[in-house]
Formats: C-alpha cells, structure tokens, sequence
C-alpha cells in the first residue's frame, strides 16, 4: 500500500457561557455585554436585539454564528442539542442574521436578532436556547499542505462564546426547587457541604443558598453562604458550602435558598462534623 498525504487537525473547544455572573475573557472576537439576554413577553408578541461583536486584532476575523439547545446538571454534565430539540427551547422563535461575517481589525459588527413568541395560550414559564458565536480559523479556511508521505496533525484552539436568550412569558410559571441530593464530606482539605438542587417548576430560579447551623443546646454558629447560581427548568446545581470554621460536633443544619423574591425554599438535615480521621 503507498503512502497516502494525509492533515489530520484536532480541534480543542473551549466555552464561554455565563451562569451567575456575566463575563467576558480575552479571545480574537469578544461579545460586547453580557452573554445572556432576557425579553419577558406574552404570546404573540415580538421583540428584537442585537449582539456586537470586537474584533481586538490587527487582522480581520471570521465568524460564524449558530443555534443550539442548552440543558446543564449538577454531576457536571451538559448538552448542548439541536435547536428545537427541548421541551423548553425557544430556539424556533428566533432569527438571527448573518450567519457569517467578517469583523474589520480593532472593529465592531452586530449580530441581529428577531424573537416572535407564538400566539398559544398554553406557554408558561421560562424558554430558553443559545446563539454560538465561533471565529473561524485561517488554517480551517486553508489547512496547511502536508508533507509528501507523511501524515501531518495540527492542533487548532477555538474561543467560542455561548450567548443565552432566554424568554419569559409574563409572570407565568410555577417556581419549585427540589433538595436532590445532600453529601458531607472534605474538598481540599475542608470539611464541606454538597448540595444538589433541581428546578422542578416551569420558570427560572437564581437561588442564594446558605446553611444555619445549631448546635445540641440550639445555640446558633452563625450562617455559612454557598453562593448563587441560575437554575433553568429541569436543570440542576451543585452548591459547595464550606465549614472549615465550624468546630466538630453534631449539629442541626437549616438550609435555605432565597429566589430574591417571594419565593423561598428550605430543607433541614442533621450534619455530623468529625475530625480529620476519626
């Protein structure tokens, strides 16, 4: 068998996505803002918007951008579908155009879109997809020649950033949040509490979580925060809470997690906090 030419290109995607807090890091093209946008409408209604992208090179810039669903869980895992795909996506609602463009050096260009919310009486709650925007390398555009009888891998890295468009309908929506899983146990060298919340409702939550501690008297050792993420329907989280500073014992633990609302839910559980090899 002769020796074939062959280039092989291993690509290594990293994502921008923001779940509590909106942040933008250094990559070729930058989404100006933050990278969710949020239209509380009623059915039928239209609304419109638009996304700008930097280009912070002295070379112009390719990108393409594309539409997917988006569901994320507490063990870590995430998937990224196709648009449409979820019972909750609102990925059929929008258009968004250019698919493609070119962004000039040390230059701005926008991405527009369109979200028309169908006229059914039945939508309540949160929906929600994402708008990828993905530069486009020069060597995809024109891959290097390889050697002749040998076969040639490149490495290529791409920056792309995950834009959540995220439509509520009016105030509609049950909002329940489900306690799935509680562990105790040491990260880092830290006696730490695990928890796993699940959205169970049909809107939204950013939940605050905290834990209150009481000791066998009911003397109260203060609050120990865990820190606040956004939970979309049928998605889950993991909160860390750490109790370093509490001193071993049995303790009874309320835990919290404030929406910022109204809504507030709450779960009780008895935490047995030993030293460090007993």
């Amino acid at each position: 068998m002769k020796n074939q030419n062959a280039w092989i290109t291993i690509v290594v995607v990293g994502l921008l996505v923001s779940m509590a807090a909106q942040t933008a890091l250094a990559a070729p093209v930058s989404v100006v803002g933050g990278l969710t946008r949020e239209a509380t409408l009623q059915p039928g209604a239209k609304t419109e918007g638009r996304i700008v992208l930097r280009n912070s090179t002295d070379q112009p810039q390719e990108v393409k951008v594309y539409q997917t669903d988006y569901l994320f869980w507490a063990d870590g895992r995430n998937q990224y579908g196709e648009p449409g795909s979820t019972p909750r996506s609102n990925a059929r609602w929008i258009v968004h155009t250019p698919q493609q463009l070119t962004v000039p050096p040390r230059a701005t260009e926008s991405v527009y879109y369109t979200i028309q919310v169908p006229a059914q009486e039945d939508l309540r709650g949160t929906y929600w997809s994402m708008l990828m925007v993905e530069p486009i390398s020069a060597e995809t555009l024109e891959p290097p020649k390889p050697e002749e009888g040998k076969v040639t891998i490149g490495i290529r890295s791409v920056m792309r950033y995950a834009i959540q468009i995220v439509t509520h309908i009016g105030d509609t929506g049950t909002r329940d949040l489900k306690f799935a899983d509680k562990q105790l146990l040491v990260e880092e060298g830290k006696p730490t509490l695990r928890l796993d919340l699940e959205n169970t409702g049909e809107r939204w939550l950013r939940p605050l979580i905290w834990a209150e501690l009481y000791d066998q008297q009911g003397l109260s050792l203060g609050r120990f925060e865990g820190g606040r993420f956004r939970i979309y329907p049928g998605c889950s989280v993991r909160y860390h809470i750490d109790l370093s500073e509490v001193p071993a014992g049995k303790y009874r633990a309320l835990i919290v997690a404030d929406n910022g609302d109204e809504y507030v839910f709450g779960a009780q559980y008895d935490l047995d906090l030993r030293e460090e090899g007993q």
